[in-house]
């Protein structure tokens, strides 16, 4: 019994982004958190990760938005879809989602910022 659960446990490690993207709907936190914590990775599959870790920033529980916040930050300018979704989360009642999101919004900004500047720059 014991090996039996202790290759169970291994088992996540190899899960597929499809089922990251199932296990971060389900009702129990610890598959949600595992799952937002896992897609982060997942840049390859940014068109279907970048939505599930929006959606995860209005989760119930306060680390799977800080999760959710930080990941959206893991994907940098990718990620500049999320920016309508991280500027609401600003207003979170629980401070260390704030400083997430802040930090995500940083790490995804800035390359806007200064493409903004070489393009005024330009004209």
């Amino acid at each position: 019994m014991l090996i039996g659960s202790l290759s169970f446990a291994g088992c996540s490690k190899g899960q597929s982004t499809d089922t990251l993207i199932e296990d971060s709907h389900s009702p129990e936190v610890k598959d949600r958190l595992g799952a937002v914590r896992q897609l982060q990775s997942r840049k390859g599959d940014a068109a279907k990760v970048l939505p599930v870790l929006i959606e995860s920033l209005q989760d119930k529980n306060v680390d799977v938005r800080i999760s959710a916040a930080i990941g959206l930050g893991y994907f940098g300018a990718e990620a500049k879809s999320a920016l309508p979704d991280l500027e609401k989360a600003q207003s979170d009642k629980d401070a260390r989602v704030r400083n997430a999101v802040r930090a995500a919004i940083s790490r995804i900004g800035p390359e806007d910022k200064h493409e903004d500047k070489d393009n005024a720059s330009k004209s």
